[in-house]
C-alpha cells in the first residue's frame, strides 16, 4: 500500500467526491519526517474547534500532540515520532460550540482494539508477501457470467469454535474453512460483515471502523492470509459490505466533530429508526470519497473479489422502512434518492475502473429496474443482484403440506416471468434461518424422513434454475436449530447421526455435479440456457425443464416431483431422439433416500408430447428431483450396437486359464 501526501489536488479531489484513494491520505500512517521516523495522523473535521491525538503514548493528555487545520480549513494534522505499531489512539475533540471535548476512534484506522474497548491502533499494512499471483492474473483476464458460482455464506465467529468455545483466530479458520469449502465444493466464500463492529448481535451489520478488518479473530495481516490462502486453493472470497447506514456508538462516525457530518442535517433522512442506526448523507461529497475509497480498499488491500452489498433498497429509497410523516419526498415528487443513485452509480463505475471482473452484488429486495444493468445503460451499475423474489416464493411452497402444493404452483414457475431481467443469484441466506423462521430443514413439512427428502428435491430444483447459487452454513447438513451468532454450529450432527452425514455428502456431490457441468451454469443469464418441458403440471406439483450449455447440444434434463407420491410411468418430452440416461438423483439411498432410481437406459420413442417430438417414460421418486442426459444420439447407438455385436462372448472363470488364453488370442488375431 502507498502513502499519500496531502496534496493540494489530493485535497481537491476529496472534497469533490473524486479521490477514491482517500485512506492513502487520511488516517494514521508511518511515515519519515525530516528524517524522523512516527505516524502521521490526518482526519477530515471541519466544524470542530480544537483536535489533538491521545492515546497511552502520552497518557491521553490532549495537550501533548494537537493537530493543526492545513491549507484546506477542514483537515487536521499531525505528526508524532517513534510510535509503534499497535499503538492505541483516538481523536480528542473540542467542539465549536463550547462543550466539553470527546473522544473519536479513527473513521480512517486499519485496526481497532478487541471489543469491548473501542480505541483505533496504528498499523502498517504494507509488508505482507503474497503468494496468489495466479489467481490474480486468472481474475483479471475472466468474467464470472459463464463460470460455476456457488457461494458458502459464512458469519465467522460461529461457523466453528474452538473446545473451550473461542472463536477461532483467521488463521485457523484459513486453514478449516478452506479446506472445508475446497472438499464440499463451493467456488466462492462469502464472509457477512468484517468490518469493526462493537456489538455481536448486529452481526457486523452495524459498523464503526470501516477500513478496520474486526480485531476479534486477529490482526489483519492474518485476515491477509485467509484470503491468500482461498486464493491459492482456487476460492473467490466476497465480502458483506454496509453503504447505507453505520453504528450510533459514540465512538463512531456519528457527530463526528460535534455536528453533523458524515450523516445529514435532515432528521427524516439521518435517522433510520428501523434499525437504530444513521443514514449516511449521500449529498455530502467527502462522504462519496470515504465511500468508494473503502469499497476499493477491501479489494485493493486485501485482494477481495468482490463485494456483496447490504440493503440496498435503504439507499435508493427515501420512504423505506418509514411511516408516513417520517419522509419528504425528493425534488421531483418522488420517492427515488437521488444523491444514493449517484453514489452507486459512481461507485460501480469506480470499482469496475480499477477491477473490470470484480463482483459486485446488490441485495435490493425490491423490483427496481436494471440494478445490474451497466450506468451507460441507464442501470445502476451492479453485476449481480439477489433474487429475493424468488427466494420468498420457494421457502413459502417448500413450507406448505404437499397437499397443499397444487394451488400455489405459481410459486414454483413465476420466478422465469422475470429470470433473465437482471444477473439474478439465488440466495439462501441467513436471513431466513433466524428471529422464528425455522432453518431450512425445518421448514420443510412432515415427518423426519420427508424433511429431509424435501430438503434434497429444493435443492436439486434450486441448483438447475438459472441464476448463481448462495446458501448459508449449516444448510449443507441439514442444521435443525436456527442460527445462533454466538455459538458454532452443530457439526456433531453430520459427525453422529447418518440423515445429516448423508445430506452433507448428497450437497458435496450435488456441487460437485453442478460445477462439472456447463449446462447448469454457462448461460444463466438468457433464454438460451432455459427451455420449459412442462410448467403446467399442477396437479401432481411436477415441473420439468431443460438447461442448456452454449453449445446447445450440451443440455440437461431436469423433473422435480414435489409430493411423497412415487409416479410410475410418467412421460416427458424430450429435445432430441436418443438414448437418456439419469445421471443425478436426489432420492439415492445414499443421501438418505428410498432409492427410487431410473436405472439404465431410456431410449426416446417417436411419440409426441410437451410439445416435443420424442419422449421417455421414467418413475418420479417421492419428493425427488432427477436429472437426465442424453447418453447417444442415433448415430452414436448405431455405432454403438455395431461394436457390441463384435465383441466376444465373455468367459467365465472356471480354472481353465489356457483355454480363456487361447479364445483371447483368436479374437485378437481375428
Amino acid at each position: 500500500m502507498e502513502v499519500s501526501a496531502l496534496k493540494d489536488f489530493d485535497l481537491y479531489l476529496y472534497h469533490q467526491g473524486t479521490n477514491f484513494y482517500a485512506y492513502q491520505m487520511l488516517g494514521a500512517h508511518f511515515v519519515v519526517e525530516d528524517g524522523v521516523e512516527g505516524v502521521r495522523f490526518a482526519v477530515w473535521a471541519p466544524h470542530a474547534k480544537a483536535i489533538s491525538v491521545v492515546g497511552d503514548f502520552n497518557n491521553w493528555d490532549y495537550n501533548e500532540n494537537p493537530m493543526q487545520r492545513i491549507s484546506d480549513g477542514e483537515i487536521w494534522v499531525t505528526f508524532i515520532p517513534n510510535l509503534q505499531q499497535g499503538e492505541i489512539y483516538k481523536y480528542s475533540i473540542e467542539p465549536f460550540n463550547g462543550g466539553e471535548r470527546f473522544l473519536k476512534a479513527d473513521p480512517y484506522a486499519f485496526y481497532a482494539e478487541k471489543k469491548p474497548k473501542t480505541a483505533s491502533r496504528v498499523y502498517d499494512l504494507r509488508g505482507y508477501e503474497w503468494h496468489d499471483e495466479k489467481w490474480q492474473k486468472k481474475q483479471q483476464q475472466e468474467a464470472s457470467y459463464d463460470k460455476p458460482m456457488l457461494i458458502y455464506e459464512v458469519h465467522l465467529g460461529s461457523w466453528r469454535r474452538d473446545a473451550e468455545g473461542n472463536y477461532l483466530t483467521y488463521r485457523e479458520a484459513a486453514k478449516q474453512l478452506i479446506s472445508y469449502v475446497k472438499e464440499m465444493n463451493y467456488t466462492h466464500i462469502e464472509f457477512m460483515p468484517l468490518c469493526e463492529h462493537p456489538f455481536d448481535g448486529s452481526w457486523g451489520y452495524q459498523a464503526t471502523g470501516y477500513y478496520a478488518v474486526t480485531s476479534r479473530y486477529g490482526e489483519p495481516k492474518d485476515f491477509m492470509y485467509l484470503v491468500d490462502l482461498a486464493h491459492q486453493n482456487g476460492i473467490a472470497v466476497i465480502m458483506d459490505w454496509v453503504p447505507g447506514h453505520f453504528c450510533n456508538d459514540a465512538h463512531g462516525l456519528r457527530r463526528f466533530d460535534g455536528e453533523t457530518l458524515y450523516e445529514s442535517d435532515n432528521e427524516k433522512r439521518r435517522e433510520n429508526w428501523q434499525w437504530g442506526t444513521t443514514n449516511f448523507d449521500y449529498g455530502r461529497r467527502e462522504v462519496h470519497s470515504f465511500l468508494i475509497s473503502n469499497a476499493l480498499f477491501w479489494l485493493n488491500e486485501y485482494h477481495i473479489d468482490g463485494l456483496r452489498i447490504d440493503a440496498v433498497a435503504n439507499m435508493l429509497y427515501l420512504n423505506y422502512g418509514r411511516e408516513e410523516g417520517q419522509w419528504e419526498p425528493n425534488k421531483y415528487g418522488d420517492t427515488g434518492n437521488l444523491e444514493a443513485m449517484e453514489l452507486i452509480k459512481n461507485l460501480n463505475e469506480a470499482i469496475f475502473k480499477y477491477h473490470p471482473n470484480a463482483l459486485m452484488m446488490a441485495e435490493e429486495s425490491t423490483s427496481w429496474p436494471m440494478i445490474s444493468r451497466p450506468t451507460y445503460m441507464g442501470g445502476m451499475g451492479f453485476n449481480y443482484k439477489w433474487n429475493m423474489g424468488w427466494m420468498n416464493d420457494m421457502l413459502k411452497y417448500m413450507s406448505l403440506d404437499p397437499i397443499y402444493r397444487k394451488w400455489n404452483h405459481d410459486k414454483i414457475t413465476f420466478s422465469l416471468m422475470y429470470a433473465f431481467s437482471e444477473n439474478f443469484v439465488l440466495p439462501l441466506s441467513h436471513d431466513e434461518v433466524v428471529h422464528g423462521k425455522c432453518s431450512l430443514i425445518e421448514k420443510m413439512p412432515g415427518d423426519y424422513w420427508r424433511k429431509f427428502a424435501g430438503l434434497r428435491s429444493f435443492f436439486g430444483y434450486w441448483m438447475t434454475h438459472p441464476g448463481k447459487k448462495l446458501l448459508f452454513m449449516g444448510g449443507e447438513f441439514g442444521q435443525f436449530i436456527e442460527w445462533k451468532y454466538d455459538d458454532s454450529l452443530d457439526w456433531h450432527l453430520a459427525e453422529l447421526y447418518p440423515m445429516h452425514t448423508k445430506m452433507q455428502r448428497f450437497s458435496k456431490e450435488l456441487n460437485k455435479f453442478y460445477c462439472e457441468h456447463k449446462a447448469l451454469w454457462q448461460v444463466d443469464f438468457d433464454w438460451r440456457g432455459f427451455r420449459w418441458i412442462d410448467c403446467n403440471d399442477n396437479e401432481n406439483s411436477v415441473i420439468s425443464f431443460i438447461r442448456y450449455a452454449e453449445d446447445q447440444d450440451d443440455f440437461i434434463i431436469v423433473i422435480c416431483n414435489f409430493t411423497p407420491e412415487v409416479r410410475h410411468g410418467y412421460r416427458i418430452g424430450v429435445p432430441e431422439k436418443g438414448i437418456y440416461q439419469e445421471v443425478f438423483n436426489t432420492d439415492k439411498e445414499e443421501y438418505g433416500g428410498s432409492n427410487v432410481l431410473n436405472e439404465g437406459d431410456f431410449k426416446s420413442e417417436d411419440v409426441f408430447w410437451h410439445n416435443l417430438n420424442q419422449s421417455i417414460q421414467i418413475t418420479l421418486p417421492p419428493l425427488g428431483t432427477v436429472y437426465f442426459r442424453l447418453k447417444l444420439r442415433p448415430v452414436e447407438a448405431k455405432k454403438q450396437t455395431v461394436i457390441e455385436a463384435e465383441k466376444p462372448e465373455k468367459v467365465k472363470l472356471n480354472g481353465n486359464r489356457s483355454k480363456q488364453r487361447q479364445k483371447a488370442k483368436a479374437y485378437a488375431l481375428k
